[in-house]
């Protein structure tokens, strides 16, 4: 029991320790043109440390594997497998430390699944470089995967599978399954391991390093774009041609809205709320008199990870990915937090559960976003209060604190703060029991907390100036509301109020989540063209209003004469409600055409 257990740990440390060395020499071979310290180096080694724990145990398996089987089996040929693996996975570990830090220079991200397309066109790939520097790089995978590989076969060749244990050993090793689960999976939490949870700085370089090359690998193999060749229907120029007026970025003679350029600024991002769940919200149908309301408003997807990009960096969603979760695609985007950063904005997130859930953590760092609290920043007596992490009254409670303080501290400084609510999720435990239906419960949760919040607020002197946008992630199945009515079930909220706002207005437009962007920018008189696929909605280049919806390969398309919902698997409709529906299906698919192209060339 001893040997093998410490066979195991043995294996296990060392290669944790290949990963941390690995980081090192990373950074001393990438990092000359960024600047960065000793401390940095130890700060990348422990907040990446995490996902080589993980990444680790995947490797540890099949030796777990062998080890059980030793138990009924001995002899020098559990050796010879043993090291015949730890040989292969040394030179893996080579071949991807060396590849990352060869091409981040070139792409300025880790290694991922995208260089297999480079495979089927060998030269075009070698074209760049020199046969000096393939020279000195096969070299370096020789001593590397050497380097690695001698301790394993140390390890390995100590025989540690002798003598034969007795059945309660072998049980206590069985045992160690549901360890190896959990810690892979990096917890018992809902968020699973995941490329985000390693960032932790404003400097995406030392955010890039503590990343596991060989976890970022197979991680981007399963969040990939996939064939695109299924959304490229038509040539390039009829594709320009149906969506020529459909993404318009220009702000020309836009609507006044506000009583100032430059408000202060918070975007409350509610969890679920269509507009079917707001009839248990009355004080929310009392704000949209008293503030300027978007009436016809359509979320982008169904998830709030994808909901998230495309409020903030007014890029479109997909019907079978997630920007989010390929953070080589999302870290490029622009968002609204950096454009406000650059025009002199602080910048401060606020979510009650797990930030590192779907990578939105990388996402907001490198999207401007200076300032992140989450649930860590709770106690953990807090941090219980909901299934999902910190319960939506308190953390309203904290964003006020927060608001109020900032106001007090400087009359001059302009602030954006995001925040993301959570209760009005399922498990739907809240602490208030308006309505036996659990669903409208928990929005009769929100809309309290929403009062609660609002309403005190109004007494401070950081309302005169402030400009509150409220809208939904996406919408809910809920009842007879889901995906067979898709203009019901995607239907959301997009309210804007507070001081800042000039006069009560109801906006019929018909518009998407992702237009939030622009049509905010615009207001702002802060150029907004690098958000390509956002528009503003109040200007008079909007003259096509359009909102899309996509999910599991589907896209809804709405515009004036009604709607559509084609159906890519099936390369069919499969639902139409329009008068025009032969344009909308070409529009709908050039515009999947034109935004699938754009997420695989970023």
């Amino acid at each position: 029991m001893k040997g093998r257990l410490g066979f195991l740990v043995k294996t296990f440390l060392w290669t944790v320790m290949v990963f941390i060395i690995a980081k090192v020499g990373f950074m001393l071979s990438c990092g000359h043109d960024y600047s960065y310290s000793f401390g940095d180096i130890v700060d990348v080694s422990v907040h990446g440390l995490s996902l080589d724990l993980s990444t680790a145990l995947y490797l540890l398996i099949f030796p777990l594997l062998v080890v059980l089987v030793s138990y009924l089996w001995q002899g020098k040929v559990i050796i010879r497998i043993l090291q015949g693996y730890f040989l292969l996975i040394s030179i893996a570990f080579a071949l991807a430390f060396v590849a990352d830090a060869s091409l981040y220079p070139f792409w300025g991200f880790k290694l991922d699944a995208s260089c297999l397309q480079y495979l089927d066109s060998p030269d075009e790939a070698m074209a760049s470089v020199s046969v000096g520097y393939l020279v000195v790089r096969f070299i370096l995978l020789v001593v590397i995967s050497a380097a690695i590989f001698y301790p394993y076969h140390f390890i390995t060749s100590r025989k540690p599978f002798t003598p034969r244990p007795h059945f309660l050993s072998i049980l206590l090793f069985l045992l160690f399954i549901p360890v190896f689960i959990v810690g892979i999976r990096g917890g018992t939490g809902e968020s699973t391991t995941n490329i985000g949870q390693v960032y932790y700085s404003q400097n995406q370089f030392l955010n890039q390093s503590a990343v596991n090359p060989i976890f970022n690998f197979f991680y981007s193999m399963s969040h990939t774009l996939g064939d695109i060749g299924q959304y490229q229907v038509m040539s390039e120029e009829e594709c320009k041609k149906w969506t020529s007026n459909v993404y318009t970025t220009e702000s020309i003679d836009n609507d006044t809205l506000l009583k100032t350029t430059r408000p202060n600024i918070l975007v409350i991002l509610m969890e679920s709320t269509g507009e079917e769940q707001q009839k248990a919200m009355p004080y929310l149908q009392q704000l949209k008199s008293e503030g300027i309301y978007f009436s016809n408003c359509y979320g982008n997807s169904w998830r709030t990870d994808r909901g998230t990009i495309c409020a903030y960096s007014g890029y479109p969603s997909f019907p079978s990915v997630s920007v989010m979760k390929m953070p080589q695609k999302s870290n490029s985007l622009p968002s609204i937090a950096s454009s406000l950063q650059a025009a002199g904005y602080s910048t401060s997130f606020l979510y009650g559960g797990d930030i590192n859930f779907t990578n939105m953590r990388s996402y907001l760092l490198a999207t401007g976003w200076e300032h992140l609290y989450s649930m860590d920043d709770f106690t953990s007596e807090e941090q219980e209060t909901s299934a999902w992490g910190v319960r939506d009254d308190i953390t309203f409670k904290r964003l006020f604190d927060h608001l109020t303080g900032k106001a007090e501290a400087s009359d001059t400084s302009r602030f954006l703060w995001g925040f993301s609510t959570l209760s009005s999720h399922e498990p739907w435990d809240v602490p208030i029991r308006k309505y036996d239906d659990e669903v409208l419960n928990a929005f009769a949760y929100l809309d309290q907390c929403l009062q609660n919040f609002i309403e005190p607020l109004k007494q401070t002197p950081v309302w005169n100036d402030l400009l509150i946008i409220m809208l939904a992630d996406h919408g809910l199945n809920y009842r007879d509301i889901n995906q067979t009515k898709p203009v019901e079930r995607n239907h959301i909220p997009l309210l804007w109020i507070g001081g800042a706002v000039k006069e009560p207005r109801r906006i019929d437009t018909i518009c998407n989540q992702s237009d939030l962007a622009a049509t905010l920018l615009g207001q702002l008189r802060i150029s907004h063209d690098a958000f390509t696929f956002s528009r503003d909605v109040l200007s008079a280049s909007y003259t096509y209003p359009t909102a899309v919806h996509n999910y599991n390969n589907a896209q809804l398309m709405i515009d004036s004469t009604g709607y559509i919902l084609y159906d890519f698997d099936a390369r069919k409709l499969t639902m139409c409600r329009s008068t025009d529906s032969l344009r909308l299906v070409s529009v709908n698919k050039a515009i999947m055409q034109l935004t699938t192209k754009d997420l695989k060339e970023r």
